[in-house]
């Protein structure tokens, strides 16, 4: 829209996104949840407000993850965040987003325990190298620079798929399908047959 409209100019231009809340409240779970993933720590700002908050606490929806992502010409072209590094912090994040000390423990007490012998303040920035080779080489379409790029159906036609899963897969992997009928008998859909090679 920027270029029908004439307001991108030529060349790269890049941002930083920052300040994301950390926290979303989920109404159907009655809980929090985190906007980015657990192991994301929050501002250096924000750890005492949020260790002192109770686990429901509507201002912990104030809290900003350490987390970022790039931005080159109004597309996200990589994401990432500092990790939490702290026992007690990572617990307290734990018991917002509703695990039990058991939970938390029996999940990722192999975490908690590495934070005991002094893991030092880490992150981490993922590139979508596709998406950064799109801008720079000025075309619309990561498709350009996928290696293996699926059509706009979704399928993957060097490789052929999705195909046809055999009985013996579907066994092997204990799964059974069911044929939907339509009023009257009929079977509603037909079986999905790979398209025949040529």
């Amino acid at each position: 829209m920027g270029t029908e409209l004439g307001l991108r100019s030529k060349g790269f231009k890049a941002l930083w996104v920052v300040n994301f809340p950390m926290l979303e409240w989920d109404e159907d779970e009655d809980r929090f949840v985190a906007k980015h993933h657990p192991f994301t720590s929050p501002w250096e700002e924000d750890i005492d407000k949020m260790v002192k908050l109770e686990r429901k606490d509507p201002a912990l929806q104030d809290i900003r993850a350490n987390a970022y992502d790039m931005v080159i010409n109004g597309v996200e072209v990589g994401g990432g965040s500092i990790r939490i590094h702290r026992r007690d912090l990572q617990e307290k994040v734990f018991s917002v987003l509703g695990l039990t000390e058991e939970e938390a423990k029996s999940k990722f007490g192999f975490l908690l325990g590495a934070f005991e012998h002094g893991a030092p303040p880490h992150g981490g920035l993922a590139f979508g190298l596709d998406r950064l080779c799109t801008i720079l080489g000025g075309k619309t379409t990561i498709r350009d620079f996928i290696a293996f790029p699926k059509n706009n159906m979704g399928r993957d036609t060097m490789m052929d798929t999705p195909s046809y899963i055999t009985k013996e897969q579907l066994d092997e992997l204990h799964i059974a399908t069911v044929e939907k009928t339509k009023p009257g008998g009929a079977a509603a859909d037909q079986a999905f047959e790979p398209a025949s090679r040529t």
